[in-house]
């Protein structure tokens, strides 16, 4: 294997990475990144008219994501110093129920003329929460009629979810809806536009489509939803279903020749960005946790045994690996709120003082926040500063911070947001541990992992070890691991994980005086967590009814 190499393409929010990796060691031999020219859409149009965009909108551009393949990918071949004739296999992953519409040829929407100015005729990412109210129904409708799917995403249903898209998509743009040859996951779009062949990952069939058993749900559920839209899979998402790990196919020569290789290479079915850290951080085995934290963090871990679990993001068979049960959940904000909290709530002389340190804000905020004893600022936050997606799977819920006096200084909040996120995960490891799915070490990737200050909190608030990515690309990382598998390098994904895989096991372990003085803070959290999310008040909800009624008015 000295000689052969593998390339992963993580594409994530607002920008898409290429690393070629050696197939023998995993060892990366360079990266290249490229920014997204549009971005997140979120407030207007700019990719058509510059219309404002309602209150939970995400939008992104098809094209953003082609660039990236045109241009990180012969970057990062070139800086590697690999002969492209070497380059056997290419694996990716997105973002997840990330859709886009498109015609039968696989041409989206939002690039022909009639449609560039229709915010819904692009993609509508990950966290694009425009269809909350058809979520709602759609979890309604579920239980009352018992639908045996619900189960297996903890008897609640994000908006985040294809299902609620593509019902928000029939009923608030049917000249879009029914120009839609094809609805279809950003990953699989891509392959298809690689390949030629049109296949939908299982990974993100059984998580974001609810898929389950060999089945989406049925049509006489779907048609109790809307009149007429009974038939949403089998007219618009019937493509194949992908293992993961298989090839979907061969490397056109057109795509050969966009990104820089040799035409009939191997391409790899699409992955969801989260779940490939778990192979490229060596963390396949059942009970380890693998949290990716960035902008969110999602949570992902297999177990031998079903289990259901209230209000996880999906459990799927096979879903992180074959034979094995894999379960998600997530937070959908977590350095989001970081960086929100710096960009709007920091006066000028913290900036001041760390450009003339030579340091970056959130350096600084986290050194001075170092130096304080564990409850010394007398606040809590709730981390639901982009709603709640695990346990409670409601996108109306907003952030708080309770405690603060006219002496809170900035430090003292940005430990309390950095503790509430933690609080957050630990309601949802709980959540896995109590209903029968074992916990037993987390392995972190991601951004975050480089704030010592942070990991070292997760310990402490969890109780648990956590270990850390040996590698700043644990997710590109980890698509290569399956392009691997795919081409056959490997047996399977859990040899080719064990082989390629990075990372740093027990990097920071709990200290038992920590663990002890965050117990009470849990439970105040824990507290706040359940009144404002679980019936206690609907005034989080209320106030987003009320904004959103004041758009309408406008």
């Amino acid at each position: 294997m000295e000689n052969k190499y593998v390339i992963g393409i993580d594409f994530g929010t607002l920008s898409g990475r290429a690393v070629v990796v050696r197939v023998s060691d995993g060892e990366v031999l360079a990266s290249a990144v490229t920014e997204y020219a549009h971005g997140v859409m979120d407030k207007t149009l700019t990719a058509g008219d510059g219309q404002a965009l309602p209150p939970e909108f995400a939008l992104e551009v098809p094209a953003d994501y082609i660039a990236v393949l045109a241009s990180a990918v012969p970057r990062a071949v070139k800086e590697s110093g690999v002969d492209p004739k070497d380059v056997m296999a290419i694996g990716l992953d997105t973002t997840s129920a990330s859709l886009v519409v498109t015609d039968e040829e696989g041409a989206p929407l939002c690039e022909k003329e009639e449609f560039k100015n229709n915010p819904h005729a692009y993609i509508k990412l990950w966290k694009h929460h425009g269809g909350q109210d058809q979520a709602d129904r759609i979890v309604a409708l579920a239980k009352e009629r018992n639908e045996p799917w619900l189960g297996r995403y903890g008897g609640v249903l994000s908006s985040e979810l294809a299902l609620p898209k593509m019902l928000e998509l029939y009923e608030k743009a049917p000249e879009v809806y029914q120009a839609a040859e094809v609805i279809t996951d950003i990953m699989d779009w891509l392959t298809w536009k690689m390949t030629g062949v049109h296949t939908q990952t299982a990974g993100a069939s059984g998580y974001k489509r609810m898929y389950q058993d060999g089945k989406y749900p049925d049509k006489a559920y779907l048609e109790a939803l809307a009149p007429g839209f009974g038939e949403v899979f089998e007219q618009k998402m019937s493509a194949p279903i992908a293992p993961l790990g298989s090839k979907v196919g061969e490397l056109t020569e057109k795509a050969a020749s966009l990104m820089g290789l040799k035409a009939g290479i191997t391409v790899c079915s699409g992955n969801i960005d989260a779940h490939v850290h778990a192979a490229g951080v060596g963390a396949t085995e059942n009970g380890v946790l693998t949290a990716i934290a960035g902008t969110s963090t999602c949570f992902v871990v297999s177990a031998h045994d079903y289990a259901d679990v209230p209000g996880t993001f999906g459990v799927v068979d096979g879903g992180i690996v074959d034979g094995e049960w894999g379960f998600e959940a997530g937070q959908t904000a977590v350095g989001d709120i970081f960086s929100w909290f710096t960009t709007q709530c920091v006066p000028a002389s913290y900036r001041e003082e760390a450009q003339k340190r030579g340091i970056n804000i959130h350096d600084l905020l986290t050194e001075k926040a170092a130096e304080q004893r564990i409850g010394e600022h007398g606040l809590l936050a709730l981390d639901w500063w982009n709603g709640n997606r695990s346990i409670l799977a409601d996108a109306r819920l907003s952030g708080m911070m309770l405690g603060m006096t006219l002496t809170t200084t900035p430090e003292e909040m940005y430990r309390a947001l950095l503790e509430s996120t933690i609080f957050g995960a630990k309601v949802i490891i709980d959540n896995f541990i109590e209903h029968g799915v074992d916990i037993n070490e987390i392995v972190v990737a991601g951004g975050l992992l480089k704030n010592k200050l942070y990991m070292q909190m997760y310990a402490d608030i969890t109780g648990l070890p956590i270990s850390i990515s040996a590698t700043d690309q644990a997710g590109a990382l980890g698509s290569a691991v399956f392009a691997a598998v795919a081409d056959g390098q490997y047996p399977d994904i859990f040899a080719a994980s064990a082989a390629m895989g990075k990372k740093i096991s027990h990097a920071y372990e709990p200290i038992p005086e920590n663990v002890e003085a965050y117990r009470e803070l849990y439970a105040a959290f824990k507290e706040m967590h359940d009144f404002f999310g679980r019936g206690g008040t609907k005034v989080m909800r209320n106030l987003k009814a009320i904004r959103a009624q004041v758009h309408r008015g406008n």
